[in-house]
């Protein structure tokens, strides 16, 4: 049987689990309901009580949406981190934290960092299993959006094709990410220094002509103007990273000697295995290599503990909720006792009683819970569009087989939960009731 289970496609799993969490409501309305034809008494019993019905079913909403959005909202950043980070096979840097070089070198966020020195890049550039090795370089910015330093190599291997315009052949040229609110031609000097540190005069005089538009990546790179490595280097009196008798073309190879130092590079193998070969050949005093998804293997690990807590307190919540409105639904049911009692005298059977309590509970509950998915998902898609204009990365928000998992199971368990005020209302005494 498990193996008949496994061999089933994710979709066909995730249908049956949910079915199988509807059954136990599926079987109690079935059992309550056969035979009953209970629409206009119900229908007029929610008319008659419509304030109080709202109400319940606006507090059933809030509670499914606040677990809804909980579970969506970490499915949609892991996806976009992971998006985000896909570029990046393997990251070296020097010595130190590897969360805060990746937040730099992938994510663009600012971050004092020691440099790897000339010799060091070298041999990892050299390396016959090495494809790719572009150094880093940030520090500068524009307008508040960091300008970063690097090969035209990298921006092929970021970007693909370019939307716009064609890639930097010369020092003073620059290839802009697609939300750069600069056209093609337009120039602009970079500061020195990210935010309220940057000075706006340190690099007065030099001019960047934007050339070149990357496409859409749904990552921080799309707000990022991307520079020659070399005019980074020269703008900070470095010098071009090459031998004297450079002739101009820009990226590799640099000069040993004359390579002032990067804070990261992104490094590419021609497989896997010398991928991780790199990765532990890098590894040393001088040097710290490390997977960007490694780290967010970790930090996901991480999220999903604290998604496991929020789920719990959103069930609990709900059960709390639930629990409130069945308290007032037995209220309610005391309100209307005289009428319940009126057709019980009138030779109603105990199972019809329990059939309209029961389906009246479950109606609030059943459009609270179709309610707070919609709320769920809608207040998810705009807290996403919120990370990512304050983040740039993109965080896709959708309504997923985890949410309606969870509406089924709380539906199974309002179900059961709502037996309760229709037996308390069969445990009354008629003559007590028609009297009042």
């Amino acid at each position: 049987m498990a193996d008949l289970w496994q061999s089933l496609p994710n979709g066909a799993q995730d249908g049956l689990t949910a079915l199988a969490l509807l059954t136990p409501a599926a079987l109690i309305g079935v059992a309550a309901l056969r035979g009953y034809r209970l629409g206009p008494l119900l229908r007029g019993l929610i008319l008659r009580q419509i304030w109080t019905s709202l109400i319940f079913t606006a507090l059933i909403a809030v509670s499914v949406a606040l677990g809804v959005g909980l579970i969506a909202q970490e499915r949609g950043l892991r996806r976009g981190t992971a998006q985000a980070a896909a570029k990046f096979d393997l990251v070296i840097a020097a010595p130190g934290s590897e969360f805060t070089a990746m937040l730099a070198a992938v994510y663009l966020q600012p971050s004092d960092m020691a440099l790897i020195d000339g010799p060091t890049f070298a041999a990892i550039a050299d390396h016959p299993e090495v494809t790719l090795a572009a150094p880093i370089g940030f520090g500068d910015s524009w307008n508040g959006l960091p300008t970063v330093g690097t090969t035209p190599q990298f921006v092929a291997h970021l970007g693909g094709d370019l939307a716009e315009g064609g890639m930097f052949k010369t020092a003073t040229e620059a290839v802009v990410g697609a939300r750069v609110p600069l056209p093609l031609g337009a120039e602009f000097t970079p500061e020195h220094g990210l935010g309220h540190d940057a000075e706006e005069e340190a690099h007065e005089g030099y001019h960047y002509r934007v050339v070149g538009r990357m496409p859409l990546t749904g990552t921080p790179w799309d707000r990022a103007l991307l520079v020659p490595i070399e005019s980074v280097w020269s703008l900070h009196g470095m010098g071009s990273g090459h031998a004297p008798d450079w002739d101009g073309t820009l990226g590799q190879p640099f000069d040993p000697q004359a390579f002032p130092g990067t804070p990261a590079a992104l490094v590419r193998a021609k497989s896997l295995a010398a991928t991780y070969a790199l990765q532990a050949e890098f590894s040393t005093e001088r040097t710290m290599a490390f997977f960007p998804g490694t780290i967010l293997a970790r930090l996901h690990a991480l999220m999903g503990d604290i998604r496991q807590g929020m789920s719990v307190l959103a069930l609990l919540t709900q059960a709390l909720v639930t629990a409130g409105v069945l308290a007032g639904l037995m209220l309610l049911a005391r309100l209307l006792s005289r009428r319940l009692a009126l057709l019980r005298g009138l030779g109603a059977p105990p199972r019809f009683i329990l059939a309209l309590i029961w389906s009246y509970a479950m109606t609030l509950i059943g459009l609270g819970t179709a309610l707070g998915l919609g709320l769920g998902v809608a207040a998810t898609a705009a807290i996403s569009a919120a990370i990512t204009a304050r983040t740039d990365i993109l965080v896709p928000a959708s309504l997923g087989w985890p949410e309606l998992h969870l509406a089924a199971a709380f539906l199974s368990f309002a179900a059961v939960m709502a037996l309760i005020p229709a037996v308390f209302t069969l445990t009354r005494p008629v003559l007590a009731d028609l009297r009042g």
